[in-house]
């Protein structure tokens, strides 16, 4: 099975050989309109994306989203988990078509969304920390313990390129 740019670069390899239309498309076994795209173009057209497929998660969605929006407000330990919106879902609503694999993978989703729409911003900030060589340092001053120390603290084996003196 060769993929379809390989199938384009043989169409119209054969093409530029002299072979007739009717010849190339029983030879490669495609139709005219794979034909006319082939020698008009290098690259085949890239998939277009398939429309969003329903889900039985589609009408609990408003009640999903305005659980998470009250829960902006509240207090982080009385928060609804993803196991406690499917449990109400299931008790309220008469949710029996819905799994609690969606309702997780969809909270986990919009959770953040919903914060973003509030104008909260995101939940969790990385801050990246840089360090510049020779400008910070830490040292551990103590040496390793044995029978000759007598459990005195020796002074340490070595300074921080900063901190040492010259001389």
């Amino acid at each position: 099975m060769q993929s379809k740019v390989e199938l384009y670069a043989a169409i119209r390899r054969d093409s530029r050989a002299g072979l007739s239309i009717r010849a190339i498309q029983s030879k490669h076994n495609v139709g005219f309109r794979t034909m006319e795209k082939a020698l008009a173009s290098v690259w085949p057209e890239p998939r277009k994306p398939l429309p969003p497929r329903p889900s039985r998660l589609d009408s609990f969605k408003p009640l999903i989203d305005q659980m998470l929006r009250a829960d902006l407000d509240a207090p982080p330990k009385q928060r609804h988990t993803a196991r406690r919106i499917f449990d109400r879902l299931v008790e309220e609503h008469e949710a029996a078509g819905v799994s609690y694999g969606m309702v997780r993978v969809y909270v986990a989703k919009r959770r953040p969304q919903i914060r973003l729409e509030v104008g909260r911003g995101p939940a969790e900030v990385f801050i990246e920390q840089s360090h510049q060589p020779g400008v910070e340092a830490e040292v551990d001053g103590a040496s390793p313990m044995n029978a000759n120390t007598n459990f005195r603290r020796q002074a340490p084996d070595y300074l921080p390129s900063s901190r040492r003196r010259s001389g």
